[in-house]
């Protein structure tokens, strides 16, 4: 007598991008999903996003790209110029041999439609939806997983995945360590473009990098508004403060940029700073039936623009990891979870501990001043547009199964966790690809 079973129960906590995407992911392969959400209504914070190849190609797994791109902006360069000299170090094309190298083009989208993308594609194919939910903990008994509420309450699964963020409370489960700051804070803004903004750049994805700051700046919604983001290191963050009264070291910080800078900074919202966290890598995300995933599992500096995109991976990869195991062509075995789950984790931990540790050393190549600013321009002026060896290791790993790119060139495209310009000059960066969002 065959011990498949009619179908597998899933409870995802959390109602972000990680959370729907692997709601979605595991729906698509036939399990009951119920996902829980503490807040009060389904909604994203922020503003511009930047999908690369490697998540933009699950997006077109799930037939939802079309829907980004309807909505979001194909970039046609992604540019550095230094933001002291306005000088240009490096650009990338994102069209052509990039996009057909990698097998999907590069978009960036605002955070709340591609949020209302994934969540509106959960609704369509039948996961459950429920706010007002605050998870406390998650034991398993039997070899379910046993989700407890602030409320009382008590969901039980076969498998729980965790996907409740930066500050995850399921984060407990598999490791006693919290969000490590960086010292750098950003202020975002979209405001409308007009016809008396600047129409340079307006194309592009445009990164400026200076001493201890930088700014981005890129279009949005089918290039009707402007998204600015600028980070800068600051003092009283550093003091332990996540919010501060003024705008006085926003100023600070970009002083000694050029004008087309200093102008961009008028596109702010200041009413609101983002202290930038991120956590020390883990192995293990696995307790019993909890698995972490996104934010809640490798949450990451924003400076490679893959926080979305690695939580994209998150969901395909888990997609993939439950076929033939608990999804069969005889039913659904409950009990395949523990090799599945355990499949995914080893799939991914290195993968996004690489991405972690990159975007820490990315950034502070980014932020240099002096003689190390001066090599780095050096090394930044000496790649052509087209070399693609910077970006194969992280657009072209293959979430889907398929290899975008000859695995030797994702693989080998450089040895070591990237490269530190005050100390390793002669070095090439892990990758010249993303940006901060």
């Amino acid at each position: 007598m065959s011990d498949r079973k009619p179908f597998t129960e899933v409870l995802v906590v959390g109602g972000g991008m990680a959370g729907l995407a692997g709601a979605l992911a595991l729906r698509a392969n036939g399990a009951e999903v119920t996902l829980v959400e503490r807040a009060p209504e389904f909604g994203e914070v922020g503003a511009g996003l930047q999908m690369a190849p490697n998540a933009s190609r699950v997006l077109k797994r799930w037939g939802l790209l079309e829907k980004a791109l309807e909505i979001g902006v194909r970039p046609k360069h992604l540019v550095f110029r230094d933001a002291l000299t306005g000088e240009e170090l490096t650009r990338q094309t994102l069209g052509g041999d990039f996009e057909e190298r990698y097998g999907a083009p590069y978009v960036v989208i605002h955070r709340s439609d591609l949020h209302r993308i994934l969540l509106e594609a959960c609704e369509d194919a039948g996961v459950r939806l429920v706010n007002d939910v605050v998870v406390e903990k998650v034991e398993t008994v039997n070899a379910r997983g046993v989700a407890h509420t602030a409320g009382g309450n008590v969901y039980e699964a076969d498998v729980v995945i965790g996907a409740d963020g930066l500050k995850s409370t399921l984060r407990s489960a598999v490791a006693q360590d919290g969000p490590v700051s960086s010292s750098y804070v950003a202020y975002r803004g979209t405001v409308p473009i007009t016809a008396e903004t600047p129409a340079a750049d307006l194309e592009d994805v445009i990164v400026y990098l200076g001493p201890d700051c930088h700014l981005v700046q890129y279009p949005l919604r089918k290039g009707e508004l402007l998204n600015t983001v600028a980070v800068f290191k600051s003092p009283s963050f550093e003091r332990g403060e996540e919010q501060y009264g003024g705008v006085d070291e926003l100023e600070a910080a970009y002083k000694d940029c050029v004008p087309a800078v200093q102008a961009a900074l008028r596109n702010l919202a200041t009413g609101i700073r983002w202290p930038m966290y991120d956590r020390d890598p883990i192995e293990n995300w696995i307790d019993g039936r909890l698995v972490l995933m996104g934010d809640a599992a490798h949450p990451m500096l924003q400076y490679l623009a893959q926080g979305a995109c690695q939580a994209l991976e998150d969901a395909a990869v888990l997609q993939d990891s439950t076929v033939g195991s608990v999804f069969t062509d005889d039913g659904v075995d409950p009990a395949a979870w523990d090799r599945a789950i355990d499949e995914f984790n080893s799939a991914r931990a290195a993968r996004t501990a690489r991405v972690q540790r990159t975007a820490r050393v990315w950034g502070e190549s980014w932020h240099v001043s002096g003689v190390a600013r001066t090599l780095r321009n050096l090394l930044f002026k000496s790649r052509k547009d087209g070399d693609f060896q910077y970006n194969d290791w992280l657009y072209g790993q293959a979430a889907d199964g398929v290899p975008a790119v000859p695995a030797e060139a994702a693989a080998g495209a450089a040895t070591g966790p990237g490269m530190d310009v005050r100390t390793r000059p002669e070095a090439r960066t892990e990758s010249l690809a993303g940006t901060s969002a």
